[in-house]
């Protein structure tokens, strides 16, 4: 059996089985903040935690409209599928980090991100790395389309989210996401506009 597929078909299917993955992400990050709802006073919200949050779930709902790209791609190999299956879990465990499954141990949602955040700010470098590979995958046209913007912005985020990786400051991490969430924003809104 040839490791190489041509078929339209192919594509559907990693489609189908990415929004599976996706789909794992975004019900994770909606019953996370439903607690908030169904808990006030006993879940108590961050807003560092609750950006990073709004980021996910922005990120998340781009990268899923944005696989559209992958139509450009002609031959689907084994080691393209796993790529791409793996880079959508990695969204299903930054979710998963952003609202674990037991807060036993911790007093609310700021010790616990507080507790969690080199490894949140590690893999957010992983996420924002991957993206880098995911974009290149789409073809040298479509990666070019986008300007020098955007290495540039993906560069600026994994130095930003290492230097939160050894900076305890609360501050710097408002500022980070606070800028993070305002530019990914703006970055979506300049791609496709209110309608596209």
């Amino acid at each position: 059996m040839d490791s190489n597929v041509g078929n339209y078909e192919h594509f559907s299917h990693v489609r189908i089985i990415i929004g599976m993955v996706l789909g794992i992400s975004v019900s994770r990050l909606v019953m996370g903040m439903s607690e908030f709802l169904q808990h006030p006073k006993r879940k108590r919200i961050y807003l560092v935690h609750l950006g990073w949050v709004l980021y996910l779930f922005l990120t998340i709902t781009h990268f899923w409209w944005y696989e559209f790209g992958l139509t450009k791609v002609r031959v689907w190999s084994f080691g393209l599928y796993f790529f791409l299956i793996s880079f959508a879990c990695l969204f299903a465990f930054v979710a998963s980090m952003l609202f674990p499954s037991s807060m036993a141990e911790y007093e609310g949602y700021e010790d616990y991100f507080q507790s969690r955040r080199k490894t949140f700010y590690a893999m957010f470098t992983v996420l924002a790395t991957v993206d880098l590979a995911d974009t290149a995958i789409k073809g040298f046209d479509h990666f070019h389309a986008l300007g020098i913007e955007y290495p540039i912005q993906q560069i600026i985020f994994i130095l930003l989210a290492m230097i939160a990786i050894f900076t305890p400051s609360k501050i710097y991490q408002g500022a980070f996401v606070s800028a993070a969430l305002l530019y990914k924003t703006l970055w979506i809104y300049r791609l496709y506009g209110v309608l596209n």
